[in-house]
Order: structure tokens, then sequence, then C-alpha cells
């Protein structure tokens, strides 16, 4: 019960009882003419992309139907530029999602108390289209764009599953940057020096000449990193993108990119060592590498004001490398004879997709939507393994070799029926899985006499949902949501590597059913609110338990999370002047409060892996007209676990974090950057894994500048 988590309610209360208080004022203090309000309309119900600038999104975009669903728009016009991808920052206002920070380039992101390592619960898309090294087998982000080419975020809670994949915890969708069409040419070169020589640059080109825009960039990051030795990364991405209007109002959109990184993996520490603020590697060798190359052709057109058509075919290379010296403990350096060696993994992820949406107004009035969509999607995805003869090598002896095959076809629709200020959101998705493992060498298995595991599975699921809002004004609604998701099994519980691990034979995929009660009200542009009650049931997780000669791996258990979010953001200075000027003061606020708790199975009475009970984020931030902006933010986190067994080597203790970021604009060409991250030099960790805890980094800081013409 919300009653039992250990952090008090009471002071939670103070900025709904705020919100209310600003809700009053704003109808004392409304102007007699209605312009602010129907800007505001306007925004909340344009099909354009560049309309977006509430905190949640419109009713109906393009050929997805959002009403009836919580969602949050992440826009970064709104805080000074991020550098380095700091995620930390990125996410400063954005309630249910929890960072776990490393010191690689890499992100995990965790929905609501489910496992955030590498998002893998959570469906991670730009410009709608998924991103993970697969979206069955292997669905871990170990690709995410550069936040420079990014225009905003979108996150959707319950409803994501329908629209966009079945993962349990929510869509998060990388909108990126088009080309400008009011230059021909546009260029920006960004440089920025930092701590631990850091040096990150981007550099960009977009303009429209007649009917083809473009848009094309380079992002290099590279950095020593923090700890003794082994936390280095170097990254190189770049892309252009080509978008041709066509005579019928139509448009083509090319987009052809590649990123490639690497990075040390400096390994873990034992608490006593993080204590004593010793930050030196205990994994010395090991390092990651990742290659990624795509290209995407997009068609997309708005026939009238009532239909909208959208069709996407893409392609995508993804490599995942990585050597890892063998041995060693717990925050503990490898010893011993199985230190001369290592274990290099080598998985390629060969994609091709098709995406198509349609959206079509109908009725009387044209005030019913329906959207529908359909995808193709295959990857082919084989795995070796090998053994190297020192510790650092980087080519072995064959040990594993398996071909992995995933072809998917999900289908959807949804029907938004508007009733005057009410509506209702029904939704169906109808899940087609096909996934094929095939082990070629095991020699775990060969040596103990386990067959080599062999997997052919066709799954359908049909998922289901619904929506209601109730929009009592302008930009101010009441909304709830119901919606299914599942998890499917993954390549390695499909078919394990152990050579003792074997499947139950009647493993199911996990399920989700998430119910959301809220309201968001928007009735200025200089304040906005949106709370609302969650309820999310995760049932049939997959795990391993200990059997009689080896593990089994089998649906282990069911859990419950539910609580409260809760976001506000205020422009101070309008409320305090009453007059609305280039110059603002915002005060955003935003809070998780959350209990969650495995309800069956073998972990009974434990709580999820960081399933912190309550995240708090919190910050102003100034604008100056176009002169400049300053942030300073905040993120709290309760203490919380970082595995299912609650285990004390896994406990992450409560942690508070200050970032203060500024851009200063000193000439029509030329902009200045500064911040100083973990202003209050706080000693924390995130995550802990296998081999320790991973400590995040101290106070750091970073200078720069950006050239725009």
């Amino acid at each position: 019960m919300l009653s039992s988590l250990r952090f008090p309610l009471r002071p939670f209360w103070l900025p709904l009882s705020f919100g209310a208080a600003l809700l009053h004022a704003q109808e004392i203090n409304a102007p007699e003419n209605s312009e602010t309000l129907d800007a505001v309309v306007v925004s909340a119900e344009s099909e354009s992309d560049a309309s977006i600038q509430d905190p949640w999104l419109p009713p109906v975009v393009g050929a997805s139907i959002y009403s009836g669903k919580k969602t949050q728009v992440i826009d970064f016009d709104n805080q000074p530029r991020i550098v380095g991808n700091n995620y930390r920052q990125a996410l400063n206002q954005t309630p249910s999602l929890l960072l776990s920070e490393e010191s690689t380039p890499l992100v995990s992101i965790g929905y609501r108390g489910l496992n955030p390592h590498r998002a893998q619960f959570t469906q991670m898309l730009r410009d709608g289209l998924p991103i993970h090294a697969d979206q069955f087998g292997y669905p871990e982000a170990y690709y995410t764009p550069p936040l420079d080419t990014v225009d905003r975020i979108e996150f959707l809670h319950g409803g994501a599953s329908l629209q966009y994949g079945p993962q349990p915890g929510g869509a998060l969708n990388y909108i990126t940057h088009r080309p400008r069409t009011d230059k021909k040419f546009s260029l920006r070169t960004q440089h920025v020096i930092g701590d631990d020589d850091l040096y990150s640059t981007f550099s960009s080109a977009d303009g429209t000449v007649g009917k083809l825009g473009y848009y094309t960039y380079f992002n290099h990051r590279e950095t020593d990193g923090f700890r003794s030795s082994n936390s280095d990364y170097d990254l190189d991405t770049g892309a252009i993108k080509l978008l041709y209007t066509l005579d019928n109002g139509g448009n083509l959109i090319f987009s052809l990119d590649t990123y490639e990184e690497t990075h040390g993996e400096p390994g873990g520490l034992t608490r006593a060592n993080f204590n004593a603020g010793d930050l030196s590697a205990t994994r010395l060798f090991d390092n990651m590498t990742i290659e990624r190359d795509s290209a995407t052709l997009t068609y997309e057109i708005e026939p009238n004001a009532d239909s909208f058509f959208t069709s996407s075919i893409w392609w995508s290379d993804y490599t995942r490398f990585s050597a890892r010296q063998r041995g060693g403990g717990f925050g503990t350096l490898p010893v011993g004879g199985t230190a001369n060696s290592n274990t290099i993994e080598d998985q390629r992820f060969k994609t091709f997709g098709w995406d198509t949406r349609y959206r079509l107004n109908w009725g009387t009035e044209k005030q019913h939507t329906f959207t529908s969509g359909v995808q193709l999607y295959h990857t082919d995805s084989p795995r070796r393994d090998y053994r190297g003869a020192t510790a650092d090598a980087m080519t072995g002896t064959l040990r594993n070799y398996s071909e992995r095959e995933v072809f998917y076809a999900p289908v959807f629709a949804e029907n938004r029926f508007e009733f005057g200020k009410f509506s209702i959101t029904p939704g169906l998705r109808i899940e087609n899985s096909w996934q094929d493992v095939e082990e070629i060498v095991n020699l775990d298995k060969s040596s103990v006499g386990t067959p080599l595991g062999s997997k052919d599975e066709q799954a359908t699921v049909v998922l289901g949902g619904l929506g209601l809002e109730y929009e009592w004004q302008a930009g101010s609604a009441v909304y709830a949501n119901i919606s299914q998701g599942y998890r499917p099994m993954i390549f390695s519980e499909a078919v394990p590597s152990g050579g003792t691990t074997f499947v139950n034979d009647d493993l199911e995929e996990g399920k989700s059913l998430e119910y959301e009660l809220g309201v968001r009200s928007r009735p200025t542009d200089w304040f906005s609110i949106d709370t609302s009650i969650f309820l999310l049931q995760f049932t049939d997780q997959i795990g391993s338990v200990a059997v009689l000669g080896g593990t089994s791996l089998e649906n282990v258990g069911d859990s419950r999370h539910y609580g409260i979010d809760f976001s506000t953001t205020v422009d101070l200075l309008t409320l305090a002047t009453g007059n609305k000027s280039d110059r603002a003061l915002e005060w955003f606020f935003n809070a998780t409060l959350l209990d969650a708790e495995f309800t069956d199975g073998p972990r009974d009475g434990n709580t999820p892996q960081y399933a912190a009970d309550f995240i708090v984020r919190s910050g102003l931030t100034y604008r100056h007209g176009e002169r400049g902006l300053v942030t300073l933010s905040s993120t709290w986190v309760d203490e919380h676990y970082a595995d299912d067994a609650n285990s004390a080597n896994y406990y992450v203790p409560s942690y508070n974090v200050w970032d203060l970021t500024a851009e200063l604009k000193v000439h029509e060409n030329l902009r200045l950057l500064a911040g100083i991250n973990n202003l209050f030099d706080e000693d924390y960790f995130t995550r802990v894994r296998g081999d320790g805890i991973d400590p995040s980094n101290g106070r750091n800081f970073y200078v720069g500048a950006s050239l725009e013409f």
C-alpha cells in the first residue's frame, strides 16, 4: 500500500496544492481575450510535428492516436544543450524512468521497477522504428542517436504495446531533426572539452533547395574516463538525411547513418573499496565494440485533412563484439589459471523491416479517428563465442556457435470515438512471431553429454487495450487507460548455452497488464500539471531455478508495481509579474512514488531490482530571451536493490545528484557552453553487476563553443 512507503507522502501534497492555487490564480487573472488559449488549442490539434510544444502529445499525430494514454514530450529546446548524451539531464522532467549510469556511452533505462539494463523492457525507437539489436531475441539498445540530432523524445506509457510492440515498459521514441526549410544552407560546429580528457565535437549542415532538403552530421566523442584505467571510450557517428517533396504533397525521406564506438569495461568495486574512494579498475582488459550501419526510406502523405499515410522500409547491420578476461569475483581482480585466458563474444544482427500505418477521420463531422498498421521484420543473428589464449586476446578457439533468426509480423488497429468532450479508444494488436535458434557448436554441452539445443517456435499473441479521455477545457483532461503487453523469450532463454541449463517444457512468455488514471492541465503557456495513479502487473516472469543436476529456466513468479506519477512546470516570473515576456524562470518538479513487490514464486515478498520507492527530479531554468539558458537540476533516488534476490552486495543507497549547465549567446553566430555535472560531488552509484559496484562520476566540468551560420 502507498501508505507503507518509507518516503512520506505529505511533501507531495504541497505541489498538488500549489497547482490548485495556480489554477485558481489563472481564473482570477485570465485576460479578457483568449489569444493564449487559442494558441494552446492550435498546438494540441495540429498534425504537424513542429507544433508539438506541450509537455504531452496531442490526441492524434500523424497515424498515431494518443488520446486516453499517458504521454510525455521531452523538449530539448527548454534547457541548455546536453553535452556527452547526459541522460540524467535529458530525463530531468520525466517521471517513471530510472537511469542506471555507467562510464560507457551505453544507456540503461528502467520503467516503474523493471530491469533497466540496456532498456530491454522498454521499446526503443528512432522516428517510430525499432533500434534494439533485435526486438525479440536480443532486446538490448546498444545504439542510441546522439541527442544533438534529436528534436524531442516522446515517451508513451499505457498503450505503447499496441502501437509499437509488446514490451511492458512503454515506448521511448527519438524524433530526429529534419532539414530546415527557411535556408538553403546552414552550418553548425560545436566543440567541447572537459575533465578526464573529454573532447566532444558535433558538426551539422542542413537546408532546403527547391524540393530537396538535406541534413547531415558528424559526432565524435572521446574520454579517458574517471576510473584509474580502462574506462576510456571513443565514439564516431554520422548520417545524412534527404527529404524530397513530391508534386502530390507527399514526402520521400531517405536516411543513411553509421555508428561505431569502443569502450573499456573497468569492472566493479567491493563496497569497502567504494566507501574508501578507491576507483581502481578491477577488469584491466575487458572491452566492447559496437558497430551499426543502417538505411531507411520513408514515404508519407497527408492527402487531405482527414487522412494520413506513412510507409517505411529499413535495413541495419549491427555488430556487438566483446572480449572479457576470465575469472574474478565481486569487485576483485581475476587471479589463478583462468585469468590467463578470456571469453570473446561476436554477435551480428542483420535486420530488414517494413512498417506501414494509415489514419482516417470518419463520421458525420469526421470526429472519429481510425488507425491501423502492419510491420514485417526479419533478423538473422549468428553468434560465435571464442576462448582466447591470453587475458587480452582478440581471437581464439571457437567454443560456441549458434544460428538465430526472428521473423515478426504484427498488425494493429485502434479507433478513437469522440462524443463531444469525451472520447473512447479501443485497440487491438495481433502479434505473430517466429523464432529459430539452432546450436552448431557448444563445447560446454558436448563435454558433459548434453545434446545441442534447437528451438523453432511460432507464437500468436493477441493484445488489447482501452483508453478513455474527458477534455473539460482546451489543454485540460482526465484520462484512463488499460493495456496488455508481454515479454517473449529471448535467445538465451529459448536455447541457453550453459552445459547444465535446461528449459522447462511449459515455459511461457511473461505477461503484463497496466492500468492508469490521471489528470493533466495546461491552462496557460506558463503552467502545466500532470498526475496519475498506476498499477502494473507482470506475471509469468522467466528466471533460473537450481535443480538436481543443473539449472532450470522456468516461469518464476509474478510482481505488481503501483504508485503515483506527478509532474509540473511553472514560470515563476510570469506568476510573480502577471505578464509573459521573453524572460522566464521555470521551476520543474516531477516524482514517482512506487511500491513494487513479487507476489508469487521463489522471490515472493522481495522487491524487484531497481524499484526505488521514490524518484524525485526538480530544478530551475532561467531563460533570457535568445541570449541564454541556465539550468540547475536535481535527481534524488531512494535506496533500492540491483537484484531480485535483494542481496546485501546489490544494495544501492539513496543518492541526490545536482547538475548546473549553461548556454550563452555572445554573438549572432557564437554560443558558449559550460557545465558542472554532479555539482556537490556526491559519492554514489546506480548500477551493480556480477563483477561489483559500478561507481558514478564525481564532480566534473566542461566548457565549449558552438559556431552557427
